[in-house]
């Protein structure tokens, strides 16, 4: 059993079903899917002439009218089918799932007792998560959750302001209605005026307490397979007086029930601070990004297909794309975690379903490079690198000399990721003496190794529309 310390989490293992599964799917859904707007609506409502702000406005009505406590009544998820949605998951080459237990909005997507704004007595009037995980189970899906309250407290002190300027100026917005100070949060002391960027952990102590009561709640609830914080473990970034105790205590919750269950440890936790000192007690996750090179420890990359809540506004990747940073990223000991939009009543749209199904082609062919394998010794090859730098995702322009490596036993898988067909894929990187090489989809091809250099003869139709994969068995 481990102790909320370091020096006992530091013993941690990340559990073979994590190492193994590679490619995972997210659903980051709540009452802020609603307007379709994107995301941090319920934050960006309050701030006066941004674009949600004017949305709201002119939609809605004025947030002293109609705040976000009634966005979360209009959340209905009517069509939410989670058992077609996993048969689409699943078949696009997901190995777990992730549910949003809960964002900064502090709407939970389940039945708390902590909290009265729950989707089980508001809104949806459903256990959303509880239904994920049945359906998760349906196919052996490992179950995870994620919480993003830990910032809530201070990210969402806008609730409190009043416009500054228009018919509206000086009226309080509704966080400062009494009767609801418990949703939007007793936090004037972080109201100063200012309406910056980017959040910050809280300092306030009753706070501090309420998150690692519900982070325990939803443990003994789900006694999810994976727990994930958005941000750093809890409660050490940017606050004067870090305290990592209340953190710690619920990575050590997590794991004993997991344990306990189990006769094992099965559980993962992600958070996004790179310090080896802190990450080490679970799993790195880095949003929208990637490491540049392999890692000794498993880590993972959250990314989304769009924006993180449904923006009727925003273009959604290529599924090429996808393929091709999933390939990147599990070369270098990664995973990928991709959030698949919903609309407010729980749907996918056409062009989501149409990425899905995409996927479901690639992994066809191309999956026996990608669960169960590890890092080879080296990540890959070619001249083309994926740009590192946060929240930096555009497409790479791939050369035919850009390779990338994964290994399971004695077989050596190299996506090729610019090749498109025809003449001869050669591999730089192969040390070892090839016995035979396989297309994946298409099957044995004929092969030279010469002098450091193994080259293999392609058909001009590839079976993948990208990414195609050489299965190299060696000696």
């Amino acid at each position: 059993m481990f102790e909320p310390s370091f020096e006992s989490l530091r013993q941690y293992q990340c559990p073979d079903w994590f190492r193994d599964a590679k490619f995972g799917i997210w659903s980051h859904w709540g009452p802020q899917s609603v307007p379709m707007f994107g995301d941090w609506y319920a934050r960006n409502m309050y701030i006066q002439d941004t674009e949600q702000y004017l949305y709201h406005l002119r939609h809605y009505g004025h947030p002293s009218k109609f705040g976000y406590k009634d966005i979360c009544a209009l959340w209905k998820a009517e069509n939410f089918d989670p058992d077609g949605l996993m048969a689409l998951y699943h078949k696009a080459g997901a190995r777990y799932f992730v549910a949003q237990a809960m964002h900064h909005d502090h709407f939970f997507n389940y039945p708390s007792k902590l909290n009265r704004m729950n989707a089980m007595q508001v809104g949806p009037k459903k256990d959303i998560c509880g239904l994920w995980k049945q359906a998760a189970k349906k196919y052996g899906m490992p179950f995870g959750l994620t919480e993003h309250l830990g910032a809530s407290f201070s990210w969402w002190r806008v609730n409190k302001m009043s416009d500054s300027h228009g018919p509206y100026a000086g009226v309080p917005y509704d966080g400062n209605d009494p009767a609801w100070r418990d949703f939007y949060f007793d936090n004037y002391q972080h109201v100063d005026g200012t309406t910056q960027a980017r959040p910050w952990y809280t300092e306030n102590e009753a706070f501090r307490a309420y998150w690692l009561r519900v982070m325990k709640e939803i443990i003994d609830l789900y006694q999810p397979e994976l727990l994930y914080t958005d941000g750093a473990l809890p409660f050490g970034e940017h606050t004067g007086n870090p305290d990592y105790s209340r953190g710690l205590e619920a990575v050590a919750y997590l794991y004993n029930a997991s344990i306990r269950a189990n006769g094992e440890n099965r559980a993962v936790y992600t958070q996004k601070e790179r310090r080896p000192e802190i990450y080490r007690v679970g799993v790195l996750d880095i949003e929208k990004s990637q490491l540049p090179g392999v890692a000794p420890e498993q880590w993972q990359t959250d990314t989304c297909i769009g924006n993180w809540f449904y923006d009727a506004r925003a273009p959604f990747k290529r599924p090429e794309h996808i393929v091709e940073m999933l390939v990147d990223i599990i070369s270098k000991n990664g995973t990928m975690l991709l959030n698949v939009l919903q609309r407010p009543d729980g749907t996918i749209d056409d062009e989501a379903r149409f990425i899905l199904e995409s996927l479901a082609d690639w992994f066809a062919t191309c999956a026996e490079g990608v669960y169960g394998t590890r890092p080879y010794r080296v990540p890959g090859e070619g001249p083309t690198k994926v740009v590192i730098q946060g929240f930096t995702e555009e497409k790479t322009a791939w050369t035919p000399y850009d390779i990338r490596y994964t290994q399971k036993g004695n077989t050596v898988y190299a996506f090729l990721l610019g090749h498109r067909g025809g003449g001869a894929a050669a591999l730089h990187s192969i040390v070892e003496t090839a016995r035979n090489v396989r297309l994946l989809g298409y099957g044995n091809v004929e092969f030279a190794q010469n002098f450091g250099v193994l080259t293999a003869r392609l058909p001009e139709t590839l079976p993948a529309q990208c990414a195609n994969c050489l299965a190299i068995e060696v000696e």
